[in-house]
């Protein structure tokens, strides 16, 4: 079969998972389409301009366990994508941890990884997709627009609740006791406030902390961190248990808790702030498998961080187990 004319694999999310995925899939020369409702690639691999400043509002870091990772985290160091941070952030009382792994971050932000591995993919970003169906041996997937794409495979790579949700506009079945245990997946919502002071926080070197107790689970001085140079940025993420509380409450409201819980690490003068909300930031329930692939006609797979386990790392090791499980099948 001539590849360059079969119809595409489909991948619903443009973050870590999927892009791996995406990659492994382009480097084997099969045609691959990447559909995100998002402005730019990366997910929760997050990184946002404010005033003079850049901040990372999603996942702060990575470290590295899995050997696949610690090939691809190589070449990127190599290429000036990412670089060490820290080995670790003291806690709120002073504590430092002693040894453990090395943190990671991208050189221009978080972001910076998601955009490295998109490079030369075909990618539909502002595409919200509404529903899925099948027809034959292929799948349907259409956008709000009311554009339609066609593929030979699909790769939901979305948080799982969402992907549920879509598979049941077109009435997708699959078996019984794997759908019980996709149900039980389950995330935890994270508000993160980002702000801009006149001058430097008081957060210790690198430039991160960790809360166990409290309205605030982390803070980070982007400028510390090296991603902001021309602006002193802070990045604060509040505990899941805050977070549920006050989802819906008025954001003016939370930002002054929040910075209020701050202030002895932070400049009294906050020049600007935003807040952004995270639904699904982390899995605290998870699948059992790297990846699902169920073998169809037309092959379904199921790949993120609720997957390969709820880091960085987790989240390619899924899209990476997730690309080599289907070529695996394929080449039968």
């Amino acid at each position: 079969m001539n590849e360059s004319k079969a119809d595409p694999i489909l991948i619903i999310g443009a973050g870590m998972a999927g892009l791996t995925a995406a990659r492994l899939l382009h480097e084997a020369g099969l045609p691959v389409l990447v559909l995100d409702k998002g402005r730019g690639v990366g997910g929760r691999m997050a990184t946002r301009r404010i005033g003079h400043g850049r901040v990372d509002h999603g996942a702060q870091y990575f470290t590295i366990r899995d050997q696949q990772f610690a090939k691809r985290v190589s070449v990127w160091q190599e290429e000036g994508v990412v670089s060490e941070w820290g080995q670790g952030f003291a806690n709120a009382k002073g504590a430092r941890p002693s040894g453990g792994h090395f943190r990671y971050r991208g050189m221009g932000g978080m972001t910076s990884v998601p955009k490295c591995l998109a490079e030369d993919l075909d990618i539909h970003l502002q595409t919200r997709i509404t529903a899925v169906s099948k027809e034959k041996n292929s799948w349907l997937v259409q956008s709000q627009s009311g554009a339609t794409f066609r593929g030979q495979a699909l790769f939901l790579t979305s948080p799982v609740p969402q992907s549920l949700e879509l598979l049941e506009t077109g009435n997708i079945s699959f078996p019984k006791d794997i759908r019980l245990e996709l149900e039980r997946i389950d995330y935890e919502p994270c508000i993160a406030l980002l702000a801009v002071f006149a001058g430097p926080s008081r957060l210790p070197a690198p430039g991160g902390l960790r809360f166990s107790e409290g309205r605030i689970a982390w803070m980070a001085d982007n400028q510390q961190k090296g991603i902001s140079p021309d602006a002193q940025t802070v990045t604060i993420h509040a505990a899941p248990d805050y977070s549920c509380r006050h989802w819906r409450t008025d954001a003016t409201v939370v930002a002054r808790k929040l910075l209020e819980a701050a202030a002895p690490w932070l400049h009294p003068e906050v020049l600007d702030w935003q807040i952004h909300r995270w639904r699904y930031s982390q899995p605290v329930t998870t699948y059992p498998e790297k990846a699902l692939f169920l073998p169809g006609p037309p092959p379904l797979v199921f790949a993120g961080d609720a997957f390969g386990g709820p880091r960085v790392e987790g989240a390619f090791i899924s899209g990476y187990t997730a690309a080599k499980t289907f070529l695996a099948v394929r080449d039968k």
